[in-house]
């Protein structure tokens, strides 16, 4: 037995082991980064652990930072943070400017509109990694379970990207919920001691103990060192020495805290009344604690006790074991609680939002000038960007209001937040249902509606027309001129907007812009470019492309999330959602946080430009875990977007069954609510499906149901995206009058002046009715538009069509080279179909081919493979899951696709299935 550190004035016994890991983290991450969890019940030494590592880690030249998460500190967003990288404030002016301000806003330095938790997280790595740039850095953070929300939500991004000499070695208790994400994040268990260890601890630090009461605290320890090291100093002399009888065996958890409690109550009042603010403070700043050396001197018995550290140079205090607090606050009365917070408010006057809560938590019953302190600390919180907390510190609000119009109004405003910027819709109707005992219905305010819509179009209820009303109604009670310098208004908008894109029905629209045109001084930009694009883009959006291209370029410079969203969907249907990727990538990585819309919506965005590029491998997965998390948190509107994506690629790729599976979904759901958008889009994919297996009735059929055939129909966007599948089903069926209308239709907009995907399509529909003669000109002048190859899909179907008519023409050599391109891009994406279509066009003008995609299971992808493998083996979908650290939907939906490219329709099919292909 080695004695192989030391943390304090303890001895790390028994510890070997655990410190071969913890020296090889910190030489492995002073080198090339990482992140390492340690996990373990209370008391099991975590804490003289991290405090080894961080010994070790100075010795090695390694600038460690050191966090501790702590359970009242918990309600003040971003607390944690501001405690990790307090130290390195003055490296702050080395970052980019996007970076420096998404820190200065959620540190509090300055005001400004709230950063994405994810461009926190990034402008964490960012000073991070500038300040490696000069020595290894290890952040250390304790007690992770109890780290405030927006802190852990950052913190658990930043652990996945460590960068270069950057480490991150954080602990928690076993069993404890958390903010923090640790899913996939590696993790090394601190297990108690062994006997022969605790002995040996025992022995050293209490020789005086007899072998029997030795005996009966290394049994009730059960190994766990604050057991060992606390139950002792619990005992009278006369118990030490096996004169007096031992307490009776009581569970663990109640003998440490008894220990504890002993200790503490033992304390002269002044010092547990220090210790009780220092426990509520959370932040261990002497200055709000102490007035002056007579202050210091009451916390001289805590010291002397081993309960704190006063650090006089750095003026702070710190409870050397969190149960130390735990203990305090347990020992204190109600009255005792309440007047410190009291105190605690009085003494934070300088900081607003902390003296607010204090005051909250001093008041019993209701008082309207404390929920009025606290409302103002809600929004202060909203505007660094922790919605979640904004919510929680409302509701208190709302609690200490007298029943009436402002008590109505804050649980308005929370159920808002909740449905709009949080995106947790789960409370949204109890919190509306409570804000209407207070309102009189002419005068709900306009928050309720918003909130309610929100509910309302994005949950399982996906009430369009209801949605609807309650919005226009909302606006229409407004005072005229509307103001559009008022937030709530606008959201009101944006949301109105949403709800009639998502309907598709032209008397959707029209109170739209109605009431749109009413507002004064006049529309907010992006307002202007959503209601110019979503509704009628064929028509108008030209207009805006450069305001559109203007809102791009400006996103690199914009933090705010729901900003990025609303320029990715003006940039939706005209083509640019390209140059919005990075923007929108950074809303990514809050799936289970307080930004799981946010997340969401971004998803779909950056889905739908992967599927027009042809990145379908890397969609599959993007759209999976979309319909997964639209599942977790019942947005089945939000889950159909996901279900189009897949659909989408299935039909390319001919996977009849999962094609009908997933658009059945759709329309199912789709159908009772009037959900034109999502009736359309499960059309498409039906439409895409037919046209590859040469079912080209059956695709017209899927064109009309979209819009009429002829025309570019207003209040359906999504024509934009079926111009040339629409003209080719009209042609294959002879309606060649009609085919010619919708080419006509499409030139008198003006639509191929839109984007250069549009000018491809436009031309390509334009030759597939033109005569012999003219079509190979405009075949010709599709494939040469510039940037068509950004659609590698549409531009091989136009190749497809232009050998086609090369090869009716008897001009063989060309039509070759068109076919040929058209087979290499279909074999590329697995669009077997489509690449079926050209490899018998190729053999129609005398070649043998053979190039075809991969059947059975060469088709699925290596992800697929092992899932398959995994099922056919017997293991379920959470046993598949949890081996790959994917969600049990995600595993279904794999599964959904892997059973039509094995030609299957079970599990119990697979292992016949993958045998017969290997």
């Amino acid at each position: 037995m080695t004695l192989v550190g030391s943390a304090g004035d303890v001895d790390l016994v028994g510890r070997d082991d655990d410190l071969v890991v913890l020296r090889a983290f910190v030489d492995r991450a002073g080198r090339a980064g990482g992140t390492l969890l340690l996990v373990g019940e209370p008391g099991v030494g975590k804490t003289a652990l991290l405090g080894a590592a961080s010994g070790y880690a100075e010795a090695a030249r390694t600038r460690f930072l050191a966090v501790s998460g702590t359970q009242f500190e918990a309600a003040h967003s971003f607390s944690a943070l501001h405690q990790a990288l307090h130290p390195l404030v003055e490296d702050l002016g080395g970052l980019s400017a996007t970076h420096r301000r998404a820190l200065d806003v959620a540190l509090g330095i300055r005001a400004g509109s709230p950063p994405s938790l994810l461009m926190i997280a990034n402008a964490t790595l960012a000073l991070l990694e500038r300040v490696a740039a000069t020595a290894p850095v290890l952040l250390m953070v304790d007690d992770l379970h109890w780290l405030d929300r927006a802190s852990a939500l950052a913190l658990a991004i930043v652990a996945r990207r460590m960068p270069a000499r950057v480490g991150l070695l954080a602990a928690y208790r076993s069993g404890e919920e958390s903010f923090f994400d640790r899913a996939g994040l590696p993790v090394h268990e601190i297990r108690p001691l062994d006997d022969r260890a605790a002995t040996t601890l025992v022995v050293q630090r209490f020789p005086a103990l007899v072998p029997r009461v030795r005996r009966r605290l290394l049994d009730a320890a059960q190994g766990n060192p604050l057991a060992l090291l606390e139950l002792p100093l619990a005992l009278t002399d006369r118990q030490k020495s096996g004169l007096g009888s031992l307490p009776e065996v009581l569970p663990l958890n109640r003998r440490l805290q008894a220990a504890f409690e002993s200790r503490v109550s033992g304390l002269p009042a002044p010092t547990r009344r220090l210790l009780l603010l220092a426990a509520l403070d959370g932040t261990g700043r002497l200055s709000t604690l102490t007035a002056g050396d007579a202050g210091l001197a009451a916390l001289a018995p805590a010291e002397r006790a081993g309960l704190v550290h006063v650090d006089e140079g750095a003026g702070s205090l710190a409870f050397h074991h969190p149960l130390t607090r735990s203990a305090v606050v347990d020992l204190s009365t109600v009255d005792e609680r309440m007047r410190a917070h009291a105190d605690l408010a009085e003494r934070l006057a300088d900081r607003p939002e902390r003296a607010a809560w204090h005051l909250a938590q001093a008041t019993v019953g209701t008082n309207e000038a404390v929920a009025r302190r606290l409302e103002d600390a809600a929004y202060a919180i909203r505007s660094r960007g922790d919605a979640a907390g904004s919510v929680t510190a409302l509701l208190r609000a709302a609690d200490l209001s007298p029943v009436g119009a402002d008590r109505s109004r804050r649980l308005a405003e929370a159920a808002y937040l909740g449905a709009v910027v949080t995106g947790d819709l789960r409370d949204v109707p109890r919190l509306l249902a409570d804000a209407r005992l207070g309102e009189r219905e002419r005068n709900r305010p306009l928050v309720s509606a918003v909130a309610a819509a929100h509910h309302l179009l994005l949950s399982g209820e996906g009430d369009i027309d209801t949605a609807h009303r309650l919005l226009a109604g909302a606006i229409e009670m407004q005072p005229a001129p509307y103001d559009g310098g008022n937030p709530t208004l606008v959201e009101a908008f944006y949301t109105l907007g949403w709800v009639c894109y998502f309907g598709g029905r032209a008397e959707l629209w029209q109170p739209f812009h109605a009431a749109l045109a009413r507002l004064a001084p006049g529309v907010p930009e992006l307002l202007a470019l959503l209601a110019g694009t979503f509704d009628d883009p064929a028509r108008t959006a030209a207009a805006l492309l450069g305001r559109i291209d203007t809102a791009i370029a400006g996103l690199a410079a914009e933090a705010d999330a729901v900003w990025s969203i609303r320029v990715g969907l003006s940039a939706m249907f005209v083509d640019r959602l390209t140059f919005c990727r990075t923007a929108l990538s950074e809303i990514l990585g809050d799936d289970r946080g307080a930004a799981v819309t946010l997340s969401l919506h971004a998803r779909s965005l950056l889905g739908l430009d992967q599927l027009m590029t042809g990145e379908w491998e890397d969609l599959l997965p993007l759209a999976e875990e979309h319909v997964a998390l639209c599942r977790t948190h019942d947005y089945r509107l939000l889950e159909c977007v996901g279900l189009y994506l897949l659909a989408m690629v299935a039909a390319a790729r001919g996977e009849r069954d999962t094609v009908k599976q997933l658009t059945d979904r759709m329309t199912m759901w789709a159908t009772p609510r009037r959900a034109g958008l999502v009736l359309r889009i499960a059309a498409q994919a039906k439409l895409m499906a037919a046209l590859g297996r040469g079912e080209f009735e059956e695709a017209y059929r899927q064109a009309t149901t979209i819009a009429p055939v002829g025309e570019l129909a207003a209040h359906v966007p999504h024509a934009l995206w079926v111009i040339m599948d629409v003209v080719e089903a009209a042609v294959r069926t002879g309606r060649i009058a009609e085919a010619a209308a919708h080419v006509s239709a499409a030139r008198a907009c003006g639509v191929a002046g839109v984007s250069a995907r549009l000018a491809m399509t436009v031309d390509a529909a334009a030759a597939l009715i033109a005569t012999e003669e003219q079509a190979p000109a405009l075949f010709d002048s599709a494939l040469a538009v510039a940037g068509g190859e950004r659609w590698p899909f549409e531009r091989a179907r136009i190749a497809l069509a232009y050998g086609e008519r090369l090869r009716r023409g008897k001009a063989t050599t060309r039509a070759r080279d068109q076919l040929t391109a058209a087979l290499d891009t279909f074999n590329r994406l697995g669009a077997r179909p489509w690449a079926a279509r050209a490899a018998a066009e190729l053999r129609a003008t005398g070649l043998t081919v053979d190039r075809l995609p991969p059947a059975g299971s060469a088709a699925l992808t290596p992800q697929q493979r092992e899932i398959a493998e995994l099922a056919a083996a017997g293991l379920t979908n959470k046993q598949i899951g949890e081996r790959l650290f994917l969600s049990p939907r995600t595993i279904g939906t794999h599964l959904y696709q892997i059973f039509p490219k094995l030609g299957i329709t079970s599990r119990a099919a697979l292992r016949d299935a993958l045998a017969d292909t290997d």
